[in-house]
């Protein structure tokens, strides 16, 4: 087998296969006279451990999940998330990938994994650079159109697709911060600031709970986990695992989108339609920042990303600062 695996410092988060485990469990899917001509370990995600799998009879994508002692309460079985919400995602069902197989018995891998058709197009990352921000309109337009389709989904409660689920809002966000300070206090991070914005989310509930209808969310919608063609048309999508029943405004794309005004981004809204802006869901919003904060502090702290989770203090101190103006 040709196997190219990706460097990675010892201890990393990932946790990279051998490649007589690539085989075995390419042999388990496919039968086992099935012969494992190469493997390319794939980088752009930060979770899951991913593998470009080269079959005589093609390539297929191997991604694999974290062990679950690794796994953190608010990222708790994504990839079953995931397998779970697939059929919800129905309006893009063209641009997901097709799983060939899901293995979550941890028989041949202590780990769950989805073997997946290649999408076609190459990684978002790949393609956008290539472009000035000026010519991304049309990208970030697409992206809005296709935001819209997922948003307009309606589910049967609130929380995580795969469960569990909330029968209001406030109880799906205060049960995420409370997760959260966990997680965080379980790696000796300060969580003080996480756990303040629960307590004044159950105190705002009867603000939260004006969302009434489960809509769903990516999750991780945005140019990461997007293929494209080389004149930007999005040809795929992927890595729905933090997908969730909620109010749209709560989910990533919007909060890129929202980044950067006044540039290529606002295009999204041409095609997604404009946000509601009244008093009340600008104060939703602020719990909804705080959220994706909260997620991103686990996330720099997995990638060492001293500097950037620093941050996260000053700009989560900046939200609680809104909410108690």
């Amino acid at each position: 087998m040709d196997f190219r695996p990706l460097d990675r410092p010892i201890g990393a988060f990932q946790q990279q296969l051998g490649p007589e485990q690539i085989e075995a469990v390419c042999r388990r899917v496919f039968g086992p006279a099935t012969v494992v001509r190469g493997a390319t370990e794939l980088g752009w995600g930060g979770y899951n451990t991913t593998y470009r799998v080269e079959l005589a009879d093609g390539p297929v994508i191997l991604r694999v999940a974290p062990e679950p002692a690794r796994q953190m309460r608010t990222e708790w079985q994504f990839m079953r998330n995931e397998y779970v919400a697939a059929p919800y995602f129905a309006p893009i069902a063209h641009l997901l990938p097709r799983t060939i197989a899901a293995d979550f018995t941890h028989e041949v891998l202590p780990r769950d994994y989805v073997v997946q058709a290649v999408l076609p197009g190459r990684a978002g990352p790949e393609v956008l650079p290539a472009y000035p921000p000026a010519e991304r309109g049309p990208f970030y337009r697409e992206l809005g159109r296709l935001t819209r389709l997922v948003h307009d989904v309606r589910g049967p409660g609130f929380g995580p697709v795969a469960g569990p689920h909330f029968a209001t809002w406030s109880e799906a966000l205060v049960a995420f911060f409370a997760d959260n300070a966990l997680d965080l206090a379980d790696r000796d991070l300060d969580a003080t600031d996480v756990r303040e914005i629960g307590k004044l989310a159950a105190r705002d509930s009867a603000l939260l709970d004006e969302v009434t209808e489960p809509r769903l969310l990516h999750g991780d919608l945005w140019t990461i986990n997007v293929m494209l063609a080389d004149d930007l048309r999005v040809t795929g999508v992927y890595d729905h695992d933090r997908s969730w029943w909620g109010d749209p405004a709560a989910d990533w794309p919007i909060h890129m989108a929202l980044a950067k005004p006044g540039a290529e981004r606002d295009e999204f809204w041409e095609s997604y339609g404009p946000l509601d802006d009244s008093p009340a869901a600008c104060r939703r919003a602020l719990y909804y920042r705080a959220r994706h904060l909260g997620a991103l502090r686990l996330e720099r702290h997995r990638l060492d990303q001293a500097e950037k989770l620093a941050d996260s203090y000053d700009e989560l101190a900046a939200v609680l600062a809104e909410l108690g103006s």
